[in-house]
């Protein structure tokens, strides 16, 4: 079928040509008098698979020439031509989209009859993740039942999908109130409760710290929540002397630099009923488990993030298939003012 390139589109005359081109995989916009519209992604699209012939003023257009322009056309052509390729590949009608790249419909689904599946986000792996970008698309498609998928291309063009969504995780673990407060002594690098049984009460009120023999050992994070929740009291091993939560923080940050980022997210996690361990066996801040650590796994690996945390891919690529391979879910607690968000990502085959 032939189609006439007319500045950066391309126009199917032949109402005939055109109603086959639409009817089968709904590509480009009909037009008054029976015409049909295709941008230059779809009309190279069509010219690969040997559906269209695209001629100017009688002649004929290279793919070449198509492919100039379409590079001039649109910013980063040649990422969103793989994505448009491999989602059109697997049977997808996808259409342009206003505010990322395309709108993806179910499989059977149609413009004009079918709400789209997919909001689709072509990357290159030499991209970066810039979180502001993900939550501000995310807050726009939270009320219309769509699904944020990121398309990214590595320098094989081989395509990884990432289905993004907000969370909200829950836990199972009710807080609980001690009677008196529990002594602990500040080493530098943790915190330990030396009572026997002050140790094991601590840590079945919450899991909270390692029982190394008889005592219990705490993180600096854990520490410093259970100060400031008034459960505890640490003393200074060198002065004997109590710490207040500010003091205790300052002296952590020389340990822990990043120690009041981490805080916010861990306190979020503990005040919604999950139990927060240490994920660093897992390259990640936190493993976080929705009921009794001793009985369930850990359900997800959080990354506690700034509110302008930039990535490259390949970071994000390797996080999130290491939780994957450990059967786990993928998430960024997202420092956001006095709120956290929590943003995961998962790989998919659409």
């Amino acid at each position: 079928m032939k189609g006439e390139l007319l500045e950066d589109e391309i126009i199917i005359t032949d109402e005939k040509e055109a109603s086959q081109i639409y009817n089968k995989g709904y590509f480009g916009i009909p037009q008054p008098g029976g015409a049909l519209k295709l941008s230059l992604i779809e009309a190279i699209y069509l010219q690969d698979v040997g559906r269209l012939q695209v001629k100017r003023k009688g002649r004929k257009v290279s793919e070449a020439r198509l492919m100039r322009l379409a590079n001039l056309t649109y910013q980063n052509f040649e990422i969103k031509y793989i994505v448009y390729r491999d989602l059109r590949q697997r049977g997808y009608v996808v259409k342009p989209h206003v505010i990322l790249d395309f709108r993806v419909f179910p499989r059977g689904g149609a413009p004009n009859k079918t709400p789209s599946k997919y909001w689709v986000w072509a990357i290159s792996e030499r991209g970066i993740l810039n979180i502001e970008d993900l939550v501000r698309y995310l807050n726009q498609i939270v009320n219309i039942k769509k699904e944020l998928l990121l398309g990214v291309v590595d320098e094989e063009s081989d395509l990884t999908y990432y289905k993004v969504r907000k969370v909200r995780p829950r836990g199972k673990i009710k807080r609980k109130k001690v009677k008196t407060k529990i002594e602990a002594i500040f080493l530098g690098d943790r915190v330990m409760v030396l009572d026997e049984e002050k140790a094991q009460a601590l840590h079945d009120l919450g899991f909270y710290g390692k029982l190394i023999g008889d005592n219990l050992q705490l993180s600096l994070l854990e520490s410093a929540y259970l100060l400031e929740n008034d459960v505890i009291i640490v003393k200074d091993v060198k002065t004997g002397r109590k710490m207040s939560v500010e003091r205790f923080l300052k002296r952590a940050k020389n340990i822990q630099q990043d120690i009041e980022l981490r805080m916010q997210i861990y306190k979020d996690l503990r005040n919604k009923g999950i139990i927060v361990k240490t994920g660093f066996k897992y390259g990640s801040h936190f493993r976080a488990y929705e009921g009794d650590p001793e009985v369930h796994h850990a359900k997800y690996l959080v990354h506690a993030v700034p509110k302008n945390f930039k990535s490259m891919w390949p970071e994000i690529s390797r996080a999130v298939r290491l939780a994957h391979g450990v059967k786990k879910e993928l998430l960024f607690g997202r420092q956001n003012n006095e709120k956290v968000e929590y943003i995961r990502l998962r790989r998919i085959r659409p």
